[in-house]
C-alpha cells in the first residue's frame, strides 16, 4: 500500500467530554432566555429581545464549535472562511434590501411622510 492510498482525516474529532460541554452550554443558553421571558425579568421589551438575540448568537457559536467542529484549523481554515463569506453576503442582502425598501417607500410616497 502506498502513501497515497491512506487518506488522513483532517476534521477534528470531539470527545464525549466535548459533546457534553456543548450540550450543557446549549441547555443553559436555552433555559436563560426562556426564564427571562416567562418570568418577565426585564421591564423593557426591547431589552429582552436584544438579550435573547445575544444568547442566540452565543448558542450558534457553541453549536459551530462543539457539534460542527468548525475552527480556523479545519480544512486549512477554508470552512471558517466560507462561513464568514456567507454571513457577510447574508448581512449585505438583508440590510441592503431593507435599506432599499425603506428609501423606495420614502421617495415614492412623499405625501404620506410627515405631510
Amino acid at each position: 500500500m502506498s502513501e497515497h492510498d491512506h487518506h488522513a482525516e483532517e476534521a477534528p474529532h470531539s470527545t464525549f467530554k466535548g459533546y457534553m460541554i456543548g450540550f450543557v452550554a446549549s441547555v443553559i443558553l436555552t433555559a436563560i432566555p426562556f426564564w427571562l421571558v416567562m418570568s418577565d425579568v426585564l421591564d423593557s421589551r426591547n431589552a429582552t429581545v436584544l438579550v435573547i438575540l445575544g444568547f442566540a448568537v452565543v448558542q450558534i457559536v457553541v453549536h459551530m464549535i462543539y457539534f460542527l467542529h468548525m475552527d480556523f484549523q479545519a480544512q486549512g481554515g477554508w470552512t471558517m472562511l466560507s462561513l464568514i463569506f456567507t454571513v457577510v453576503l447574508v448581512f449585505i442582502t438583508l440590510f441592503g434590501s431593507l435599506w432599499v425598501m425603506y428609501h423606495m417607500n420614502v421617495n415614492m410616497m412623499p405625501s404620506m411622510m410627515g405631510g
